[in-house]
């Protein structure tokens, strides 16, 4: 199975370094696509070459919709720029998909604060309980799969909650990777921890509820 890694990225200057040496240990291993939603500051400047970049208009769903189409991997890798993998995460995958049509990582945090511990127990809880994962978590998924349903739907936010709620009503069974992805807690910085996790928890229930999705996305303030 050839993989492919596709990562949107917008205004990374602080993280693209930490992205491209997570990836070095699977560089050889799978294609990697960079898709820059038009970055204003030094992102593309800090990509050396031999990565494969594209630009798209900023959207993370578009980007990874674009990102999926250029790509030639049997399975398609979503990554956040703020994550970093398993130096095994190619073998990972490749275990999963051994069995499963999608799959994620469990998901971890490089802090010690007790709500982010909280927040690692739920997100990991809610793969297997309710079969829903969310981008930064490493959604994977088979190509054939991915474009018959139409890809990320093209939403300003909650495109990959849609995205496991439209395979969950297909039926489709998730698998979980054995070891864990380590995401950036930025987002949960701003405005308190427990706050920024009730406030996402009520976005998406909002989202089930059929509120607008521009309301929603107001909501939702970008960190960059």
């Amino acid at each position: 199975m050839r993989i492919s890694i596709i990562v949107p990225i917008y205004n990374e200057e602080r993280l693209i370094r930490q992205l491209l040496k997570t990836l070095e240990p699977v560089k050889e291993k799978a294609e990697i696509i960079l898709v820059d939603g038009g970055s204003t500051d030094r992102t593309l400047a800090l990509i050396p070459e031999g990565y494969t970049v594209l630009q798209s208009p900023k959207g993370r769903a578009g980007q990874m919709n674009l990102g999926a189409e250029k790509s030639s991997g049997d399975i398609l890798f979503f990554l956040h720029c703020d994550s970093e993998i398993p130096e095994d995460a190619i073998e990972q995958i490749e275990a999963v998909m051994a069995e499963y049509h999608a799959g994620c990582f469990g998901i971890a945090f490089h802090s010690k604060n007790i709500w982010m511990k909280c927040c690692q127990i739920i997100s990991n809880h809610r793969i297997k309980d309710r079969r829903v994962m969310f981008g930064d978590q490493g959604i994977f998924i088979r190509r054939k799969l991915f474009f018959e349903i139409g890809g990320f739907p093209l939403l300003p936010i909650m495109e990959d909650y849609q995205l496991s709620l439209t395979l969950k009503e297909l039926g489709v069974r998730i698998g979980v990777a054995k070891k864990r992805i380590y995401t950036s807690d930025r987002r949960f910085q701003e405005g308190g921890r427990l706050r920024v996790m009730w406030r996402m928890n009520r976005m998406r229930s909002m989202y089930r509820k059929g509120v607008d999705i521009e309301e929603i996305s107001e909501a939702y303030k970008d960190v960059r």
